[in-house]
């Protein structure tokens, strides 16, 4: 393994262990009343997960020169909304899966009506965070930052982009309209979760942002590409969740629509787009090229 991978692997556990903690002291504890939802809550965001969306938020702080505990905070926000957007997705009215990050899923754990008071609280969570921190040196940058967020999560992201899944169920559609569905689904919170990071910062002019966003959805499309692959090939104890779901449910993927061989090269023809993005940005992009690696080479 080279210098570099190893610089990496120790940067990405850094991260990721300071991300936990932190999750661990923003969580209310289980002592405290409603100690079952809290449990729940805690159950849900703690323990697993490779929680790459704050690894973008850092990437992205790094590349604009924010201050780190800013971003920390940034990148806290977008897994607690993961998390509640993975919790509503397996309830048996949605996906209905039994595992999630090789554990049972949290209305198997708990019960339903408690995991779906769970992913509501942790979504209020994020949006009390936003409120009780300043992460941003100008008002107007930190609102931006609530829209943004207010956006990836409603209609015109991760709600509407699992209607359109539900909806499309059995039904043949284009290259297109899958591609459409994931950019709210799965690219809006990867989205959120770049830009979140450079508005922590203050050193991107509105170019620089705009090359930024491109990466991030690039990375959004690419990070649903590579999942809809490793639903097809991986076994359910690789991924932690169940494999082939998917296909069993007759839900139309870039692997249904393209095949196997098309679908790769659609992951790294964007990752190819992603990497031409930060072009400009030269060596502090480093570690957002390197997460383009991680999500789309290391898989297959």
């Amino acid at each position: 393994m080279s210098i570099i991978q190893n610089d990496f692997q120790r940067w990405t556990a850094d991260k990721q262990q300071r991300i936990e903690t932190l999750l661990d002291s923003i969580l209310p504890p289980v002592e405290i009343a409603p100690q079952r939802l809290h449990g729940a809550m805690r159950y849900a965001v703690l323990g697993r997960g490779k929680r790459i969306r704050p690894l973008l938020a850092f990437a992205a702080g790094e590349l604009a020169q924010a201050d780190v505990e800013r971003v920390a905070i940034a990148a806290a926000v977008t897994e607690l909304v993961h998390a509640y957007s993975l919790v509503h997705d397996d309830l048996p009215c949605m996906d209905d899966d039994v595992l999630r990050r090789g554990k049972p899923t949290c209305h198997v754990e708990y019960d339903e009506a408690t995991a779906l008071l769970c992913g509501d609280a942790l979504q209020s969570l994020a949006f009390q965070l936003i409120a009780d921190y300043r992460l941003a040196d100008e008002p107007a940058a930190q609102l931006e930052m609530v829209k943004l967020l207010a956006i990836a999560t409603g209609s015109r992201g991760m709600a509407g982009g699992q209607a359109i899944d539900l909806e499309s169920i059995g039904k043949n559609l284009s290259l297109l309209e899958v591609e459409a569905m994931h950019i709210h689904k799965t690219g809006a919170l990867i989205r959120a979760a770049v830009l979140f990071g450079a508005r922590c910062g203050n050193s991107l002019d509105d170019e620089q942002f705009g090359q930024l966003d491109r990466y991030a959805q690039c990375m959004g499309l690419a990070f649903q590409v590579v999942d809809d692959l490793l639903d097809a090939e991986s076994t359910t104890a690789t991924l932690g969740k169940t494999a082939g779901k998917d296909a069993g449910n007759n839900k139309p993927t870039y692997v249904s629509l393209l095949g196997l061989s098309a679908t790769r090269d659609l992951a790294l023809s964007l990752r190819g787009d992603a990497l031409d993005a930060l072009g400009s940005f030269g060596a502090q992009a480093t570690r957002l090229r390197e997460i383009a690696d991680y999500i789309v080479l290391r898989k297959f």
